[in-house]
């Protein structure tokens, strides 16, 4: 998968992976990495889907309907894609922590929907449930970050709460922060991201 590593200079911190959103690519999220932790690894990939040009991780049928078959083989993928680079890299495949925007998020939620002890933490602004109706992997006590808007149009507060509630349900520590915006990723969600990341990985 097309990708960036920055090597961190601390190196007790997890490695950040970042997943962008529909349109972006691997430059997409350095600055809010650099915003969360500046001494962390950063490992960003490119989603290996087109939609009219725009990169992403997996198909869609429409808007807000998934292809849950890409999305598994896509969810294979870049389990996979970790797995090599944590080789590549020289970094703890054990201690990755997602920082997922939008389509972004939506993978690195289907990452822990579909695999144990595969990120050590994850940061999801405005995801959406990945997949229904499946049972989920042990998460024990995974911290987990939901940053979710009031007036989403893309991701409605049912969908986060749902995702909060089916996380939860299998082990994961989830914070649900919400911020009375749209869609976008806006500085005071940043903000708190950042103070839950030092409150667990500081």
């Amino acid at each position: 998968m097309k990708h960036i590593f920055y090597k961190g200079t601390d190196e007790t911190k997890p490695t950040l992976l970042l997943l962008h959103g529909t349109g972006g690519n691997e430059e997409s999220l350095i600055g809010l990495a650099k915003e969360i932790d500046d001494t962390a690894n950063i490992l960003s990939v490119r989603g290996n889907v087109l939609e009219h040009g725009m990169p992403r991780f997996f198909r869609r049928l429409a808007e807000g309907v998934f292809d849950i078959e890409d999305l598994i083989i896509r969810t294979k993928e870049l389990n996979e894609f970790l797995n090599e680079a944590s080789q590549q890299y020289g970094f703890d495949r054990q201690r990755i922590v997602a920082v997922g925007y939008s389509n972004g998020a939506n993978i690195a939620a289907s990452l822990l929907f579909h695999y144990e002890d595969v990120l050590a933490g994850a940061i999801l602004h405005h995801p959406m449930v990945p997949r229904r109706g499946i049972e989920l992997p042990k998460l024990s006590a995974t911290p987990v970050f939901i940053g979710a808007g009031t007036n989403d149009p893309m991701c409605t507060a049912q969908e986060s709460e749902d995702l909060e509630a089916l996380l939860s349900s299998a082990g994961a520590t989830v914070t649900t922060n919400w911020f009375d915006f749209g869609h976008q990723l806006t500085i005071p969600e940043v903000h708190a991201a950042k103070e839950w990341y030092n409150s667990i990985y500081a």
